[in-house]
Parts: structure tokens; C-alpha cells; sequence
């Protein structure tokens, strides 16, 4: 780069030297950090007056021809794109966080959970696997919710996108138990086996996914009628699963949901979990919505047969408002979980010592190798709030479970 050049850029963005021997970090430290504590009291501030907000407003014309430009060749000040920040993306987003959101059943978040975001950002963990902390903090979370949700100690989880990818991995361990771990290497089109599902005609459209994704077909899934409480009726369902015997087809899997998008509805999961020791069948609950009500003394009741699944999703970023995204699985065998997704590799190569040990590593139990460090606002929000609202003052601030009660107060099925 000549001498003109480089005063061009140092002109352009005083902040950032892009020549040939810098690095990408800021080239005045004190400048950076001053920029820094700006959008993150920007941030606190956004948060903290929300309320005087709209919960949602349209992008005008003018701000969304903005994002037709191409790409920058050129650098710009962090104050600058911070600016643009703040007065085109900040005003117009879906408005999830407002207390006034209504719609769907989004989370909001908190300040904590922006903070642990902003400190999973700085450490730029890949918890793929590796001997570090982060793994650690996931191990920690996995051992909470087995203690939540009643499974075993060989019990494992994992953090994942959301309870979409958390059904896929249901469905494919589920697919993999019927068929045999072999299926991996030979694929399902040289099998002769008929597989079929069976899930309420409320269920969420995740499932039929799961079933496309993982080669079985979204015919395979039999959608069941559902009774005057929005539930799965367990007697359709269980001709359903007869009639389907009777034709030579194989049930490998039922879904129950705790809680439905459109009613807040859940199924009968210890019945649905009886059925299911009978007929030998695998037990998934997609608890998206409502399972984090188990927490409720008051809720923990309708729950009841959640325990007894043989694979769970949720979401921490709904009722738990853990920043998006904080997707679950748990899977009360851990073995099957892992038999369904660890792969060899050279570049994987484990030790007994250093850090390539720590045995074993997230990225054996789902398909992703990159791995943000989603765990820390999870692990966090529960060390900050805990699980009750502490009863040793009366200004304590709400804990996950009232804001958790709070959401599902008005759920059809909890009234």
C-alpha cells in the first residue's frame, strides 16, 4: 500500500490502520474503548426505556433502499456504522423485547443475557469440543436440566439453534434405534422397513421438517385428531398405530407437545408415555413452548410424564428469556444420542492430556463442528435469577420462574 493510499484510509477510518503490518485491532486502543462504553450504554439505554417505544414499526423506503449498496471497498469509522446502527436497524426490529409484544411466543431477553453475549463474543469460543471452560459451563447446564426435567445422570444435552434443530435430532436419533446405527453408512434407500410418526394435528410444523430432513418422508408422520382440550386424543392414536401394524409398517416414534403454538395446549404425556413402554416406541416431547413450566410448582403437574421421555426439546430464549438463540435437546440415553452423531476425523483426534482431551466433545452429540458458546447466557441467566425468587427480601428482583409463570398464566391449557 503506498503512503497516499494508507493516509486515505487513515482519513476514512481513523480507528482501523489497514496496511500491509497491522493487525484488525484498533490502532488507538483508548479512542476503541471510549466508542465501546458508548453503544453499550446505547444498548442499556434502548433496553432500560423501551417502554417509551413503538413495540413494532414499519422500515421506511428510505432506510431499506439504504441496504441496497454494494459492497464497501473502503473502511469506515465504528462510530459511523454504530450511527447507522442506532437509526436504521435499532427502531426496526420485530419488537420481541417490549413488554407490550403480544404476538407469537417469542422471548425478550434480558440485560444479563446481552452482557453474556457480548463476553461469549469477546472470547470467540468454538465449543465444539477441546479441553476448555466452556465445555465445562455446557456440562454444567446438561446437569441442571437433567435435574430440572427428572432424567438420568446418562442423560446428555446439548445447546443447539432452537427446538426445530433439537426435533431433527430427535427424529434421527429415534430413526437410527429403529433401523440400526448401520443405516448411517447404507442410508435409508436400501431399507425395506416402513417407518411411520404419530404426533396431534397441532403439532408444530418442525416435526414434518424433521421427517423430510431425515429421509423419512412427511408422509410418514400421522397427524392424530386432537379431544375438546386440544390434546392428543390417546385412543385415535392408538388405532392409528394399530392400523399401521396391521399394514406392516413399523411406529418408531410419537410426539407429545408441551404446550402448542396455537393453543398453548399439552398433550397427556404420561399416557402418551404409557402407550409408548407398551408398544416399545420412542417417547419425544416437543416442549418448545411450555416444558421450563416444570419449574412452577402450580404448572409442574400438567407436565407430568415429561420426565419419562426418552428425548425432550426446548427453548431457553422463550419463557426462560435467554437471548436468541438458546435451542435444547436432552436425551435420556446418552449413548444413542452419541452412537447417532460422532464421526471420526483426523483433524478431531482426541488425547488423554492437552487440548485436544476433555472427552467428550458437543460436536459428537449434534451435526454442528462450530459451536458458538451459547451455553454462557443460559448458565448465566440461571446463576444471575435462579430458579425462585429469593424469599430473604422483598425487593428482589423476579428469578426465571416468575417470569416463566408470568408467560404461561394465560396459556388455554393451564386455566
Amino acid at each position: 500500500m503506498t503512503e497516499t493510499s494508507r493516509t486515505e484510509t487513515k482519513l476514512i477510518a481513523p480507528d482501523i490502520e489497514m496496511h500491509a503490518d497491522a493487525t484488525l485491532d484498533p490502532s488507538d486502543w483508548a479512542s476503541f474503548r471510549k466508542q465501546s462504553h458508548r453503544m453499550l450504554d446505547d444498548m442499556l439505554d434502548y433496553i432500560q426505556n423501551i417502554r417509551g417505544r413503538p413495540v413494532w414499526q414499519p422500515i421506511p423506503d428510505r432506510v431499506r433502499a439504504r441496504y441496497g449498496d454494494a459492497v464497501p471497498r473502503l473502511p469506515s469509522t465504528l462510530a459511523t456504522v454504530h450511527e447507522q446502527f442506532m437509526q436504521d436497524i435499532l427502531p426496526f426490529t420485530a419488537g420481541n423485547a417490549h413488554p407490550g409484544f403480544m404476538g407469537w411466543v417469542q422471548g425478550g431477553g434480558t440485560p444479563v443475557g446481552m452482557l453474556a453475549d457480548m463476553l461469549a463474543a469477546g472470547l470467540n469460543v468454538n465449543a465444539g469440543g477441546r479441553n476448555q471452560a466452556p465445555l465445562e459451563v455446557e456440562r454444567q447446564v446438561v446437569q441442571w436440566t437433567r435435574e430440572i426435567f427428572g432424567f438420568p445422570k446418562s442423560a446428555t444435552g446439548l445447546f443447539v439453534t432452537g427446538t426445530s434443530m433439537a426435533n431433527i435430532i430427535a427424529v434421527l436419533i429415534a430413526r437410527d434405534v429403529a433401523l440400526g446405527f448401520e443405516v448411517r453408512g447404507r442410508g435409508i434407500a436400501r431399507e425395506t422397513k416402513r417407518l411411520a410418526a404419530y404426533a396431534s394435528n397441532a403439532v408444530h410444523c418442525s416435526i414434518p421438517k424433521a421427517m423430510d430432513i431425515c429421509g423419512l418422508g412427511s408422509d410418514a408422520l400421522r397427524l392424530v385428531p386432537t379431544d375438546h382440550r386440544h390434546r392428543i386424543n390417546l385412543g385415535a392414536l392408538e388405532e392409528t398405530i394399530q392400523t399401521d401394524r396391521i399394514a406392516g409398517i413399523a411406529p418408531f416414534l410419537i410426539v407429545g407437545t408441551a404446550g402448542t403454538v396455537d393453543t398453548g395446549a399439552v398433550d397427556d404425556l404420561a399416557g402418551i408415555a404409557d402407550l409408548c413402554r407398551r408398544e416399545k416406541i420412542w417417547f419425544h416431547v416437543d416442549g418448545a413452548f411450555g416444558a421450563l413450566a416444570t419449574l412452577a410448582p402450580d404448572l409442574a403437574p400438567k407436565l407430568k410424564g415429561i420426565e419419562r421421555s426418552d428425548s425432550l426439546a426446548f427453548d431457553f430464549h422463550k419463557w426462560a428469556q435467554v437471548p436468541y438463540d438458546a435451542g435444547y435437546i436432552l436425551v435420556r440415553d446418552g449413548a444413542l444420542h452419541k452412537n447417532a452423531f460422532s464421526f471420526p476425523a483426523a483433524y478431531l483426534e482426541r488425547a488423554k492430556r492437552g487440548l485436544a482431551a476433555n472427552l467428550p466433545w458437543p460436536c459428537d452429540f449434534g451435526p454442528d463442528l462450530s459451536r458458538g458458546f451459547r451455553a454462557l447466557n443460559a448458565w448465566m441467566t440461571l446463576k444471575v435469577y435462579g430458579t425462585r425468587q429469593s424469599e430473604k427480601s422483598s425487593v428482589a428482583p423476579a428469578s426465571s420462574l416468575d417470569i416463566w409463570k408470568a408467560g404461561l398464566k394465560h396459556c388455554r391449557s393451564c386455566s
